[in-house]
């Protein structure tokens, strides 16, 4: 327990200090872009994203005694004229407040404020921005400077959005639990886990001194991180640098929704099951592994380096297929996301060379390498089976094939795991497993989790909504049978306007719950205005775990379903989606590419009015096509999710 107990505290500490890097100094962010609208005249963007539990006040004026609004002030150049006034892209949430005695207007989560300029050659603008944010216990006023480049072809290089992450609950640290729990059980493998007393006690012993030891393995711990991590980390950052943010994001959309990598991806996750239940090894060359361990002999931080490169490459058959698993898992996110995934999988993976070094006695407690590391190697290999499913899915789902409707995916999950909790059991065997006598408590323990799964999935084959797995599963509505209830989709009233009567695209795509509604943009607006409605518009994906969850675990609460039903017209906007539409829907970007595909359209769309580029995404919308509130992004919370509706109600009303 005081081992346990010791990884534990030292985990928490490597967590706490990453979660010290990564608070923002400011709760204001801000970034700016640059469009071209055509004779001359560019729209300049400022797009302010605001933390959590904090509000930036809008454009006021206002009195002597009230708050600080948000200004811009522009430097006088004869080169550039300025036309209108700044405008905001949403409407402030206002209140009578009383402390200034005063209505307020503020904002909360992303705002983006424009200005609209007429250059007639390239020229530089400067900006200042003035604000004030507060939240229940303190504001805090900033002050931004902006160099902005427009006319001519100077405003195609300031023309990049900033992507922008809409996924409010800290969607990152899903991905770094994920990858510290690949890297705990990484080191219960059997290419793995006996290296941990063998390295230890190398370095212990050939020292010279306990100190000189454990600085060694510090240094052992800490090229270990640098192997993992340095190498993913230069092949993004030099995307990044090359390409910035417009580039990198579509590279992050092609692998996470296109055919070519998804199926790529499943047939790894194929090998790599085959790997682990040991129908063969996934081994680096020979020659390789040889040089590397050869040059671990020298002395000083190059021999502890090649060692650490030898632990690497000895462990590939074992950490490649797992590594490989939480890389694939975070290309959906974006830029930093695979390398904090890295960097949290190989500090955890490190850890306990260098804690074990430290502590040396600890080594007493370590538990004898046997077969249970091989069983280790099968479950994953039953887990890996499972996982590979959703890129199949993915691709099944962006491109219309039919191949893995909902049940047959849960039919599939089920054999896989009723299988795994017979091997649990004993009732199965592979290769390199050893005789087992009798059931340890641990196998049980584990057989009965593995059982209940199953038994938890079996109502889905009916219909049931699954909501833990709601982000891996294919969407509801792709299911062919389903047995009535609550949260089951809800028969469409005769004469509302449904993708089943002659909505565009409504041949190929649908709405869960059977909620009425359209996939193309302008034939919604159109109808919002014809039955006098606001305009709910779902920036969604086929590929988007978190539109399945929220989809599952909001949007099927009855209030939700009753809103959107009666109070909303709704528009899903599929940003992955690859079906080719008609020339005469093609878009032009700015930078003269054609954009054909239904996906690309609504992804352009997406960046260029409100500068995201991540789903899910949702826009309530006026009948001038602006947002009436904030727009919101992944959030689980229902009662928000509900008074979110209600206040585009109201403020379409007013």
């Amino acid at each position: 327990m005081k081992l346990i107990k010791n990884l534990m505290f030292a985990v928490i500490a490597v967590m706490s200090s990453l979660v010290a890097v990564a608070q923002p100094l400011e709760p204001v962010q801000w970034s700016t872009s640059v469009e071209s609208m055509g004779d001359s005249q560019y729209k300049i963007s400022f797009k302010a994203s605001v933390d959590a539990d904090w509000h930036i006040y809008d454009l006021g004026p206002y009195e002597v005694g009230g708050p600080m609004a948000t200004t811009f002030t522009f430097e006088e150049n004869p080169a550039i004229e300025l036309v209108g006034a700044v405008e905001a892209s949403a409407k402030a949430i206002r209140e009578q407040n009383e402390v200034y005695g005063m209505e307020i207007g503020y904002y909360e989560g992303e705002v983006v404020f424009s200005q609209v300029v007429k250059a007639q050659s390239a020229t530089t603008l400067n900006v200042c921005v003035d604000w004030m944010a507060c939240n229940e216990a303190n504001c805090v006023t900033g002050s931004n400077d902006f160099e902005i480049k427009v006319g001519g072809a100077a405003a195609a290089d300031s023309a990049k959005v900033e992507p922008a992450e809409t996924k409010k609950g800290g969607s990152i640290w899903g991905y770094i639990l994920s990858a510290i729990g690949w890297a705990l059980i990484a080191l219960l493998t059997p290419c793995v886990f006996p290296m941990i007393p063998m390295t230890v006690s190398f370095f212990l012993k050939g020292s010279g001194s306990v100190a000189k030891g454990r600085f060694r393995a510090l240094m052992y711990g800490l090229f270990i991180v640098v192997l993992y991590t340095v190498p993913i980390a230069v092949i993004i950052l030099l995307t990044w640098l090359i390409g910035g943010d417009a580039v990198t994001a579509d590279i992050f959309n092609w692998v996470a929704t296109h055919w070519l990598p998804n199926i790529i991806f499943f047939i790894v996750f194929m090998v790599f099951a085959a790997s682990f239940f040991g129908a063969f090894e996934i081994v680096l060359p020979e020659k390789l592994v040889n040089d590397s361990d050869a040059k671990s002999d020298k002395g000083g931080l190059a021999g502890i380096f090649f060692m650490a490169l030898t632990l690497v490459l000895v462990s590939f058959s074992c950490t490649g297929p797992i590594v490989g698993s939480a890389l694939i898992q975070s290309t959906s996110g974006e830029v930093w996301t695979p390398i904090i995934t890295m960097f949290a999988f190989s500090v955890v993976f490190a850890l306990p060379f260098t804690l074990f070094a430290l502590f040396p006695t600890w080594l007493k407690q370590l538990p004898k390498s046997g077969g249970w590391l091989n069983s280790v190697k099968v479950v994953l290999g039953f887990v890996e089976l499972a996982l590979g499913l959703k890129f199949l899915s993915v691709a099944d789902q962006t491109y219309h094939w039919g191949l893995l409707d909902r049940e047959i995916y849960l039919a599939i999950w089920i054999a896989i795991f009723s299988l795994m909790g017979l091997y649990l059991l004993g009732k199965l065997k592979f290769k390199h497993d050893s005789d087992m006598p009798y059931l340890s408590v641990t196998r049980l323990v584990l057989a009965i989790a593995t059982f209940s799964f199953v038994v938890y999935m079996i109502p889905g084959m009916w219909g049931a909504p699954l909501s833990a797995l709601s982000g891996y599963l294919p969407p509801m509505q792709s299911q062919d049978f389903v047995v009535s209830t609550g949260n089951a989709p809800v028969a469409v009233q005769s004469g509302t306007q449904t993708a089943k009567s002659g909505v565009k695209y409504g041949d190929v795509l649908e709405l869960p719950y059977g909620l009425p509604g359209f996939f193309d943009l302008a034939e919604a607006e159109a109808y919002a205005k014809q039955v006098g409605k606001p305009l709910f518009v779902d920036f969604t994906g086929h590929g988007c775990v978190n539109c399945r969850e929220m989809e599952s675990r909001v949007w099927s609460d009855e209030r939700v379903q009753n809103l959107l039903r009666n109070e909303y017209v709704i528009v899903a906007l599929y940003a992955d989606d690859k079906l080719t539409v008609d020339e005469k829907d093609w878009v032009t970007t700015d930078t003269g590419k054609v954009l054909k595909t239904l996906g690309k359209i609504n992804s352009y769309y997406a960046l260029k009015t409100y500068g995201v580029n991540a789903q899910p995404y949702y826009v309530l919308q006026g009948e001038d096509g602006k947002p009436l509130v904030e727009p919101r992004g992944y959030d689980l919370d229902v009662d928000a999710f509900v008074d979110f509706l209600q206040r585009g109600i109201e403020a379409y009303k007013k």
